[in-house]
């Protein structure tokens, strides 16, 4: 798995891996993170496919599901304390 792009955000890391004819998109933020394949073959443009795929809208909905990954987590670990 090479990397090939980085996208910057002020919410998120977001880096773009290459690996077996597939993109992998890596959405980082802090200990959380979310990743998404797509195979070559359905972005038209290659890298730059997929950088016209992230649009904004698509970003803040993974930033959303951040905040839910972490309020999840949060009370599964309040759980195992108790």
């Amino acid at each position: 798995m090479r990397i090939i792009a980085e996208l910057p955000h002020p919410d998120c890391k977001i880096s773009i891996f290459a690996m077996n004819q597939k993109f992998i998109v890596k959405f980082e933020q802090g200990s959380l993170e979310q990743s998404y394949k797509l195979a070559e073959t359905d972005v038209v443009g290659g890298v730059n496919g997929v950088f016209e795929l992230l649009d904004e809208t698509f970003i803040q909905s993974v930033v959303a599901h951040f905040t839910e990954m972490r309020k999840s987590f949060f009370e599964a670990y309040t759980r195992y304390e108790s």
